[in-house]
């Protein structure tokens, strides 16, 4: 069953953000799952700032300790690669198996089928609540917004 949204919009940006999720400052969300345990995927804010996603790897195994900000990984666009970075300290749970068939889900589904890696641990304490990070997207948007107008 999905998660209760938010509605979300600004500019032509809209979205519906997982209510029962948390929110890091680069544009990661976290759900909680039993035992301490995180699914852990890009906003859909994100997966639009990093175009189309071709490929993924992680650096990190399952079971490999993990500190928050540390890098577990990349993802492949046709722009650029990226850094995959966990919001969570603690242990590396492993990644979404469903990417190897179909790394578009990630776009496609982001706060579904579409999820990156599993992390148990506690998360970053800049980590918000949904009504936070939809202040953290208005400010966003609105220095993006004012960047094209200049």
């Amino acid at each position: 069953m999905a998660s209760p949204t938010v509605f979300y919009k600004r500019s032509t940006f809209v979205t519906h953000l997982p209510k029962d999720a948390l929110f890091s400052p680069s544009h990661y969300w976290l759900m909680p799952e039993p035992e301490n345990g995180w699914r852990v995927g890009f906003t859909k804010f994100a997966t639009r700032m990093l175009g189309d996603l071709v490929d993924h790897q992680f650096e990190k195994q399952t079971g490999e300790v993990v500190s928050s900000g540390e890098i577990v990984g990349s993802v492949e666009g046709f722009k650029a690669i990226s850094d995959l970075y966990s919001p969570v300290a603690g242990v590396f749970s492993g990644g979404n198996p469903a990417l190897q068939k179909d790394p578009e889900i990630i776009g496609n589904d982001p706060y579904g089928e579409g999820w990156l890696f599993r992390v148990t641990g506690t998360p970053d304490a800049r980590c918000t609540s949904v009504e936070a990070y939809r202040s953290l997207l208005d400010a966003t948007i609105d220095k993006m917004l004012e960047k094209e107008s200049v």
